[in-house]
């Protein structure tokens, strides 16, 4: 349905990618993955003929249509919601401005007559008359209210905006979805809504995401830019990574014989295998699966992160007591009645509806808000460390990274050798360290953040929106991380595998207290009992 042959991009003396021919078919849907700067949206726009190719040319079969996720959130600023989505099937919108102008010329011709009529019956062919309808129920899965439809675009905050151009992206039925990071700024519930619509969808989707609980749930494929070339795996995302961490550890083990190596792989492919049962694409997943060549597999020349956290002090028995804890906002409680005990170990992930809610509730918990009522108690071997999802304050000096690292380590570990280590474990090394601090990008930042942690030795680490920013392998590296430390966690994340796999308990704010629960986060968002405390501290 649509095909690269030979394609290649550079810039200047640097190649993203050589000579690559891929065949995207109808039924699949593909992750583009690869590291930062790889090229990963360069390709989606190269796709949708956005921008050319050094090399190569993409062909689409005749008669489909493409969908593309709009990035720029101003561009229908003025034009109504319903009508900003169904300007993304631009045929159909075309034939309702023409005809809409015909009827109201007021020497409406013959001719106009016969043009009118051509625009109804292709107006009929493309469903034109439920596309009002049709819009709405994508806007509604989406989580835009009715009431909102018939604003304006500049009348919505930006993540309803987000909602609005996916459904614009999804309407229509196209023949080739192409998404680039779909699930930025979405609430667990619409990303649900989304993979549900994404598994039913017949057509292709070709999609850019961090979100490795997204990635494993809707793609058939993975398409991995690496080695300045675009290879193409069948299986999903944790497949194709843990597949390539094996073939990277073969690739050390050079005393391996060939034989040895290529029947380990077929026993991991063959577990993989029988663990797609548990999918929602179970039966589709496993035939292809079966059909992997192994001599494909390759190793990754990803850098990953070497994220540790370690306590300086193994924490006591009193942890965090938090009681009867209030806070509004302009007069309105943002929570209240917040009642809990950390347990020794534990590792919370917190969840509202509103994310200033939480945020709040960290910044009182490190002593940067007072609370309108109750009280904060930590145990007193308790030390922690922060990481705010806004980090610009921190970043407004000129300094250099090994200078601005210096000032947060104590007066005996503040020698360069010692700083130099931080940083390289970080992915910043050799002159890299001597970037100025306030140029660095979004990721860049949070992994100087993630160092600053590691540098204090804290035993409670306090995690607001943590993945944000970050590429899958820091995203990835930060998980594992979590999942091995030792000491307690609180923590808030839209990363679905993220807060699934740390977390061993949930609690809820709400304006009207919380819901506090000992499970995991699928238990959590899958319990009715849960489900009916919700609806009851939200009505």
């Amino acid at each position: 349905m649509l095909a690269v042959n030979k394609l290649s991009l550079q810039f200047g003396k640097r190649v993203l990618f050589d000579e690559v021919s891929l065949r995207f078919t109808q039924g699949n849907c593909y992750g583009v993955i690869g590291a930062n700067g790889a090229g990963k949206s360069t390709f989606l726009k190269i796709l949708s003929n956005e921008i050319d190719p050094t090399r190569g040319n993409v062909s689409m079969e005749p008669g489909k249509r493409m969908a593309v996720l709009r990035q720029n959130h101003y561009e229908y600023d003025d034009v109504t919601v319903l009508d900003t989505v169904i300007m993304g099937f631009s045929r159909l919108w075309n034939i309702m401005q023409e005809k809409d102008a015909i009827y109201t010329k007021p020497d409406f011709s013959e001719e106009d007559g016969f043009r009118a009529s051509e625009l109804e019956a292709e107006f009929a062919e493309l469903n034109g008359w439920n596309a009002q309808s049709d819009a709405a129920a994508l806007l509604s899965g989406l989580g835009i209210n009715e009431a909102d439809h018939f604003k304006l675009m500049k009348e919505l905050d930006g993540p309803a905006k987000v909602r609005v151009l996916l459904a614009q992206a999804l309407y229509g039925n196209p023949d080739i979805l192409i998404l680039d990071e779909p699930t930025n700024d979405l609430d667990i519930a619409t990303i649900t809504w989304l993979e549900d619509f994404l598994l039913e969808f017949e057509n292709t989707v070709i999609v850019v995401s961090h979100d490795r609980h997204f990635l494993d749930t809707v793609c058939t494929h993975i398409v991995d830019i690496d080695f300045q070339a675009i290879r193409m795996y069948t299986g999903n995302y944790t497949f194709w990574y843990q597949s390539s961490q094996l073939a990277l550890a073969q690739r050390s083990s050079a005393n391996k014989k060939a034989e040895e190596k290529r029947k380990e792989l077929q026993e991991f492919i063959a577990r993989f295998s029988a663990n797609a049962s548990k999918s929602r694409q179970a039966t589709s997943r496993r035939k292809l699966l079966e059909k992997i060549n192994v001599d494909e597999i390759q190793a990754s020349t990803r850098r990953y992160p070497a994220i540790i956290f370690q306590q300086k002090r193994t924490a006591g028995d009193q942890v965090l007591h938090v009681v009867d804890l209030c806070y509004y906002l302009n007069g309105t409680p943002l929570f209240s009645h917040l009642d809990f005990y950390m347990n020794k170990g534990d590792k919370i992930a917190f969840l509202s509806k509103d994310s200033l809610a939480i945020t709040s509730l960290f910044q009182i918990l490190i002593g940067e808000l007072k609370p309108d009522h109750g009280s904060v108690k930590f145990g007193q071997t308790i030390t922690t460390a922060y990481l705010p999802s806004n980090n610009e304050n921190y970043f407004q000096s000129d300094d250099n990274l090994i200078d601005w690292l210096r000032q947060y380590a104590e007066e005996e570990n503040r020698d360069e050798i010692y700083i130099r280590g931080f940083l390289g474990k970080m992915l910043f090394s050799g002159e890299e360290v001597f970037k100025k601090c306030n140029v660095l990008s979004g990721g860049e930042k949070v992994r100087c953040m993630v160092a600053r942690m590691m540098l204090t030795g804290a035993n409670l680490l306090i995690l607001d929106e943590p993945t944000n920013h970050l590429d899958l392998e820091s995203i990835t590296a930060f998980n594992n991380a979590l999942k091995d430390f030792p000491g307690s966690v609180l923590f808030t994340s839209h990363d679905h595998e993220f807060t699934q796999t740390v977390a061993n308990r949930i609690i809820e704010l709400t304006p009207n207290g919380c819901i506090d629960k000992l499970m995991t986060y699928d238990e959590y968002i899958t319990s009715e009992r849960v489900a009916e405390q919700k609806e009851a501290l939200y009505a």
